[in-house]
């Protein structure tokens, strides 16, 4: 082989040699990450375009790379660190798999509680999502949409209450479309309110839309609610109301010494609850007791109610 030829192939293998070793830098730079992310659907350029969005250190570069190591996995994937290096990170959002655990809200219950029950399922900061929520949304209570979400476990409490708010809002402006056409934030949250006290008042979906009327009603009149549901908020959302009670809370949950609905729900509401108090059913009825049956018994004057409540206690 000829002086030329050994220049060439030499000229050739150092080449290759940068270019590796430039791949084994690159690969070995370090990443920011949260432990456990979030990937949407949708082809590798967008994913690196959404990642990119979210102040991670990824370029077009990255989309070549991730066509030889395999196409990024849609949904929660699990990082495992926070400090990881390049070649790592592009593997694991390609391969790794969040294990996910059930997290229901139920309708009515306050966020309080329900940020309680999450840091103790999930092992997290009970004052870091308070503080995470405080300092995501303006609205204090009523912003997450009830239902059941497939969390993974090791969510940092930030990336937590992002995705409840995230999709909460979502769904409240589809809805809010649906029933006005637009979407208000102020108005919607009013009638939040108002459909946060018919959730904690009512026995069943059926129910709603007569403790509405009896809302509605008893403001017209320029009669206090007077409903014990009201001070079943924050922290207290299991107590049980006593007259003591009744006396001694001077919050604005307290529909005996204040007038009107609570300016802030009570709890976060189911959508039936939103569309009965946006919707409250034609009545007279001024007063409801529970019944021995479960449910209330609705009446529009007191003598009425008054032998409602005779029958329940005999």
């Amino acid at each position: 082989m000829n002086t030329k030829a050994l220049t060439i192939i030499k000229w050739i293998v150092e080449i290759v040699l940068i270019i590796v070793l430039s791949f084994m830098y690159y690969l070995n730079q370090p990443v920011s990450t949260q432990k456990v992310i979030y990937i949407s659907e949708g082809s590798i350029n967008q994913i690196i375009t959404q990642l990119k969005n979210r102040k991670y250190n990824v370029c077009k570069l990255d989309s070549l790379l991730l066509r030889l190591i395999g196409s990024p996995q849609s949904g929660w994937i699990n990082i495992g660190e926070t400090e990881i290096t390049r070649g790592e990170f592009l593997y694991k959002i390609s391969h790794a798999k969040a294990a996910l655990q059930n997290i229901t809200l139920i309708p009515g219950e306050t966020t309080y509680i329900f940020l309680k029950q999450i840091s103790s399922k999930l092992n997290l900061d009970f004052k870091e999502l308070q503080k995470q929520y405080a300092m995501q949304t303006k609205q204090k209570e009523g912003a997450f949409v009830p239902n059941t979400y497939r969390l993974p476990i090791g969510i940092s409490e930030k990336e937590l209450i992002r995705i409840f708010l995230y999709n909460s809002q979502k769904q409240m402006k589809e809805l809010s479309i649906k029933l006005f056409g637009t979407y208000n934030e102020k108005r919607w949250f009013h009638f939040v309110s108002i459909a946060s006290v018919i959730q904690k008042e009512s026995a069943n979906i059926e129910e709603m839309p007569l403790v509405s009327s009896v809302i509605y009603n008893r403001i017209k009149k320029g009669m206090k609610l007077q409903m014990d549901g009201t001070l079943n908020y924050g922290k207290y959302s299991h107590i049980k109301i006593t007259p003591k009670r009744i006396r001694e809370d001077n919050s604005i949950y307290n529909t005996y010494k204040n007038r009107g609905v609570p300016s802030v729900p009570v709890c976060n509401v189911s959508f039936d609850a939103i569309r009965a108090a946006v919707f409250p059913a034609k009545t007279k009825y001024l007063y409801f007791m529970k019944s021995k049956s479960g449910g209330h018994d609705f009446s529009c004057n007191y003598s009425t109610h008054l032998r409602n409540i005779k029958r329940v206690t005999k």
